[in-house]
């Protein structure tokens, strides 16, 4: 075992492991592309279905259904299936990355919404706002915490998940993991699997850091 993470420190820190197309600083570009595309292409869709629903209460169901559909989701079968129909491009990889961060997005809008209170919606209301003022003007502000907690559930699950993208032969830090698998290099699987739960804990440290300092002023 010891000999195991010394040959890890040995793949992670070594100057040649880092250069070139096969490169830990390629791959890292590859990875954070892919989730930070399918990301926004997921807020994008998810954001404004959940403020629709939580501002008119219509469609609760498809909101807090799409959790469970979001954990039950077979994301390799769904790259599978839109591989098969659509051939080898990055299509079936972004299909799926965006349909597994669209139910946190969704459902985390929807619960922000819904939990503010309705008095302070009926005094929006009272002062004459109109149905867009109340939503833009009282009730994402007061959402927005439980929105960024949605945001940044969905941009974990999606790093994490990103390594299917070497699954149909593209890149990203998943290559280290299949290509080791391959090769039976156990190294080169865990030094994948430790670049990608490092990359998903600092994305985590930092949008965690960006969102006490933007509600700084509610919690004080």
């Amino acid at each position: 075992m010891f000999e195991l993470f010394k040959n890890l420190g040995t793949w992670l820190t070594s100057g040649s492991q880092w250069a070139g197309q096969d490169g830990i600083a390629h791959r890292l570009g590859e990875h954070l592309q892919y989730s930070l595309l399918a990301t926004l292409i997921a807020a994008a869709i998810g954001l404004p279905l959940g403020l629709l629903i939580g501002h008119t209460g219509k469609g609760a169901f498809v909101a807090i259904n799409l959790a469970s559909f979001g954990r039950a989701l077979p994301t390799v079968g769904l790259v599978v299936l839109v591989f098969l129909a659509g051939g080898l491009s990055m299509l079936p990889v972004y299909v799926a990355l965006v349909a597994l961060a669209v139910p946190a997005i969704v459902t985390n809008t929807y619960a922000g919404m819904t939990a503010v209170d309705p008095d302070v919606k009926d005094a929006a209301r009272g002062q004459g706002m109109r149905g867009h003022q109340v939503l833009f003007q009282v009730e994402l502000p007061l959402a927005l915490p439980l929105i960024m907690t949605g945001l940044r559930l969905a941009l974990i699950q999606v790093v994490a998940t990103a390594t299917i993208a070497a699954y149909v032969s593209f890149g990203g830090l998943g290559r280290y993991v299949f290509d080791g698998l391959a090769q039976r290099d156990l190294v080169q699987v865990l030094g994948g699997a430790v670049l990608v739960a490092v990359v998903a804990v600092v994305l985590d440290l930092l949008l965690s850091t960006l969102q006490r300092f933007l509600f700084r002023h509610r919690t004080a």
